[in-house]
């Protein structure tokens, strides 16, 4: 598709002496989109990531992808203790571009300090990360993926913690950015949450749907994603419960 940021064809990924993790995989993130990779623990979403981000090469398909593609992780597996402030960990969006000798430069740390001015955190820029609320954590780490100036976004559960006003603000963070002309892929199993964005992936081990939520997220579907971590709830209606967080690898 001539318009998309990222192609995915018939991908197939997985780990070096193992059969492939995912298979089957084919969708495309147009600028403007935000969207949902719903799945359970161990269906895949991890290794959808890596593949993308150029750390798994795949074991059968095509990936069109553009030259820098940000990664924003779980805050809490991005502590880092050691007293680091955020601007330090904004400006570590910097180093997958700069020669391993040259270290940051006075422009480099103006791009720092705008990406946390662009996530509301103008006034935080000389704060210890690791005091930070979990929010205000997620979104400087958003802050180090924009440095980059990469035009896809991939989110490791970012509201994984967050309290209701955080999310509030990461939700109007997300929504500003898509309407910069980003792609943002964004894991999570929130269902209801995915309703409102513009497209869902739905993967357990290969790629059930992909489509706009009103297609997508449908009974049939959730049931074929999640299995056994679909419950009944009051009313006939289901809702995913998911189990403890856990990668693949």
């Amino acid at each position: 598709m001539s318009d998309a940021l990222l192609t995915v064809s018939g991908l197939a990924a997985g780990y070096p002496g193992a059969p492939p993790v995912l298979r089957e995989i084919s969708f495309a993130a147009r600028a403007g989109e935000r969207i949902a990779v719903l799945g359970p623990n161990g269906g895949g979403k991890t290794t959808l990531f890596r593949a993308l981000l150029g750390e798994l090469t795949p074991a059968a398909g095509t990936l069109e992808r553009p030259a820098r593609i940000g990664v924003v992780p779980q805050t809490e597996r991005s502590r880092l203790d050691f007293p680091v402030s955020a601007l330090d960990v904004a400006l570590m969006g910097t180093l997958s571009t700069l020669p391993w000798w040259r270290r940051p430069s006075r422009a480099d740390r103006a791009r720092a300090r705008q990406a946390l001015a662009d996530v509301g955190l103008a006034d935080r820029a000389d704060a210890t990360f690791g005091d930070m609320s979990g929010g205000q954590r997620q979104r400087v780490l958003v802050a180090r993926a924009l440095v980059q100036d990469a035009p896809v976004l991939l989110l490791d559960e970012p509201y994984v913690g967050l309290d209701t006003p955080s999310t509030g603000l990461l939700d109007g963070l997300l929504r500003d950015l898509a309407t910069q002309g980003r792609a943002l892929l964004i894991a999570t199993h929130d269902v209801e949450q995915a309703r409102g964005w513009e497209r869902v992936l739905c993967i357990n081990k290969h790629q059930v749907a992909f489509g706009a939520p009103e297609e997508v997220l449908t009974r049939e579907v959730l049931e074929a994603t999640y299995g056994a971590e679909m419950v009944e709830v009051a009313g006939g209606d289901r809702c995913v419960i998911p189990a403890h967080h856990d990668h693949e690898h």
